[in-house]
């Protein structure tokens, strides 16, 4: 069976199978409870026709007795007719309604009573009398079929249809008040995971569901604040390094030997590019404002940057429309992945930018010994490498990790891709925001 897949839409399925199957049961029994006295007002109703035909036929003259049945058909709608051996009768359908009928009408006329849906071909209530009992003469009474059938529809169906309406109302009223919150939470907490800080959620309506957004507000100022205090001390640490790393510099140019000063600088500027990398990882990048951007134009700046550095970079950067995003996180972003590109890679590196699928995707890819599979998810997580598969380089294992939350910062994603040939592809992918 297909169910829907809102909680909204399963909640109001539901209820209205409930509302629908009761009212079909109520109407069901009713239909039942009211069989019983029906069926007795109606034989009631035959029975008194037939007394008052008897008692008119024995009361009239005969001469008078033709007019009479004239009277009864044009006035009342009663039809009489001698009942013949050869008459075709049609039963009445076998309903408990039927049985109590004939029932009744065998207690009130006697039992050589019949009823019949129709004689001869003609539709119609049909009751069988005698005048007298010790009388083998027979008649039909004839009467409209409506006095057998009362018309249900009409007089309940209609309440039934208005009763089955609201509740239903108030069924898709109970669905979305249900429903509104959890839809609001589940909202919030895709912005949680995206790093950023979500509208506190009301606290009100019922109970459970006002306790649940009280703990999810509580637990989302936790979070920030948590976020907040790791950043300022990774920050911190970070930026009170750099002194004694600037001391360090000035005092190896002018106190270190020649042969060991290139080396000492060198290992100051790595443990400087680790400071940088941990500065930019404990950046909020959600203080920087989303504006219209020319990513190709910022792709194409980016490249050239790099390529002053000396670095070999070729580029394949298609017409990209104006789109919303953080221009220094994907700044960073593309950085951190031609940088990774050309440490563990190494040899030619690709920086690409088209539009497939309605988003962006923004891919660098070298010619390295790529990345196992099983590895790939791992590597997305800060403070991890992949010595072994791409090479010895060192590093702090954030890089990615700094990509990964810029992806989610805009909503896109982060595949690491085998590159056709050999090596890594990576590819960033952003939503289309105009």
């Amino acid at each position: 069976m297909l169910m829907p897949r809102t909680l909204l839409a399963r909640t109001f399925l539901l209820l209205a199978m409930l509302v629908l199957s009761s009212t079909a049961g109520w109407l069901s029994l009713f239909r039942h409870i009211d069989a019983e006295p029906r069926a007795r007002e109606t034989a009631q109703l035959a029975a008194s026709a037939v007394n008052l035909i008897r008692a008119s036929l024995f009361a009239a003259a005969p001469d008078k007795r033709l007019g009479l049945f004239t009277e009864f058909s044009t006035r009342e709608g009663i039809r009489l007719l001698p009942a013949e051996p050869e008459d075709q009768i049609e039963a009445m359908p076998d309903s408990r309604f039927f049985q109590l009928l004939q029932r009744e009408l065998t207690a009130r006329l006697g039992e050589h009573t019949r009823i019949a849906a129709s004689v001869d071909g003609v539709p119609g209530f049909w009751v069988s009398f005698r005048l007298d009992d010790a009388d083998d003469e027979e008649y039909w009474l004839v009467l409209p079929r409506e006095r057998a059938s009362r018309d249900f529809a009409s007089q309940w169906l209609l309440w039934g249809l208005l009763a089955v309406t609201l509740a239903l109302a108030v069924a898709w009223l109970i669905a979305s008040r249900i429903s509104r919150p959890l839809k609001a939470m589940a909202k919030s907490a895709e912005t949680v995971g995206r790093g950023q800080k979500p509208a506190p959620l009301p606290e009100d309506g019922a109970e459970e569901l006002s306790r649940l957004a009280l703990a999810f507000n509580t637990m989302a100022v936790d979070l920030e604040r948590h976020e907040k205090d790791r950043s300022e001390v990774l920050a911190g640490i970070s930026h009170d390094l750099r002194t004694p790393l600037t001391r360090l510099r000035l005092e190896a140019e002018m106190s270190v030997a020649d042969g060991a000063r290139q080396a000492v600088i060198a290992d100051i500027e790595q443990m400087e590019a680790v400071i940088s990398q941990f500065m930019d990882y404990a950046r909020t990048e959600s203080g920087e404002t989303p504006v219209v951007t020319d990513l190709a134009g910022l792709l194409a700046s980016v490249a050239e940057r790099q390529r002053h550095l000396g670095l070999s970079l070729t580029t394949a950067i298609d017409e990209l429309p104006e789109t919303q995003l953080r221009p220094k996180a994907i700044t960073r972003a593309v950085t951190n992945l031609i940088d990774n590109a050309v440490k563990y890679g190494g040899g030619e590196v690709t920086l690409a930018a088209s539009v497939v699928d309605g988003e962006i995707r923004v891919e660098v890819s070298d010619r390295g010994p790529g990345v196992p599979e099983t590895e790939i998810e791992r590597l997305k997580r800060p403070f991890t490498r992949l010595d072994n598969a791409r090479s010895n380089v060192t590093g702090t294992g954030l890089g990615l990790a700094i990509v990964e939350r810029i992806a989610r910062l805009h909503d896109g994603h982060l595949d690491l891709l085998p590159n056709p040939g050999s090596g890594l592809l990576v590819r960033l992918r952003l939503p289309v925001r105009p």
